[in-house]
């Protein structure tokens, strides 16, 4: 833990109690994040800023999510056993954690688009892959012109968990200005389960969906060259138990991660 100069993290929970809490007796300088289920790529863009500013030579970035906890502040607590619509997602229980720093590996981030807020004015909390799609399509949209790239650069355009319904949604809504990622696109919160055998109706979500599947999965394809480049870009639905109840609109963010192969010299 001395090594580490900072530690960007978040969770859902309120005040990110969970972050605070796991990070306490670690002792390293933390940033409290909430990005929603976009946080693992807020952490990630921000920890690698930072060490490309020379302002830390080793970070670390960290997101959690809990299925119990999550589904009691932001729906139903689960002994109230209400039925859940089959465009919901189920909250992933996990946690992944990356150390971004200068020493080389085969992985590196090799650039950032950060996303803004986008509004449709969707109010369904039972239908989160609805309320993200927009804000992920408009990050991937940015992201191209942005490096005046195709979809095609990428060998994989990895969304954090849109779910069955998003997913459908996003390739909608890029098709309208000519890109067509349905040839490369998957989705963490789709990935993270078997929805058929699991019955998670719509797939994964929460901070701890994209963030174990970057951790467990991604990050392997892209070590071993499987995968050249892939663009990460968890999602965020941005709403609190207050406005829901107030039955405010959920906005939604998304950031997107350029995550590449590297070759160490020699090899």
């Amino acid at each position: 833990p001395e090594e580490v100069r900072y530690l960007f993290g978040g969770d859902l929970l309120r005040q990110g109690i969970a972050t605070s809490m796991g990070a306490e007796e670690l002792q390293i300088p933390v940033f409290g994040l909430f990005g929603a289920c976009s946080t693992s790529g807020e952490a990630l863009a921000l920890a690698a800023m930072t060490v490309a500013a020379g302002y830390g030579d080793l970070v670390l970035a960290a997101t959690s999510s809990h299925f119990g906890s999550a589904e009691k502040e932001f729906r139903f607590p689960l002994g109230y056993a209400n039925q859940r619509p089959l465009s919901s997602t189920w909250t992933v229980t996990g946690s992944g954690a990356f150390l971004v720093g200068k020493k080389k590996s085969r992985v590196r981030i090799s650039g950032v688009t950060i996303g803004k807020i986008v509004d449709y004015g969707l109010k369904d909390s039972q239908n989160m892959g609805a309320c993200m799609a927009p804000a992920a399509a408009a990050v991937i949209y940015q992201n191209l012109q942005d490096f005046g790239i195709k979809p095609t650069y990428y060998d994989r355009i990895i969304t954090g968990d849109l779910g069955k319904v998003g997913k459908t949604i996003l390739e909608d809504l890029l098709s309208m200005n000519n890109v067509d990622i349905s040839a490369n696109h998957m989705d963490c919160g789709i990935e993270i389960f078997d929805n058929e055998e699991q019955d998670t109706h719509s797939g994964g979500s929460g901070c701890g969906c994209s963030a174990t599947v970057l951790a467990g999965y991604i990050l392997k394809k892209v070590s071993s060259g499987e995968w050249k480049r892939v663009l990460f870009v968890p999602t965020g639905a941005l709403l609190s138990t207050v406005s829901y109840n107030e039955g405010q609109p959920i906005p939604g963010i998304a950031h997107a991660v350029m995550i590449e192969h590297h070759e160490k010299k020699g090899e």
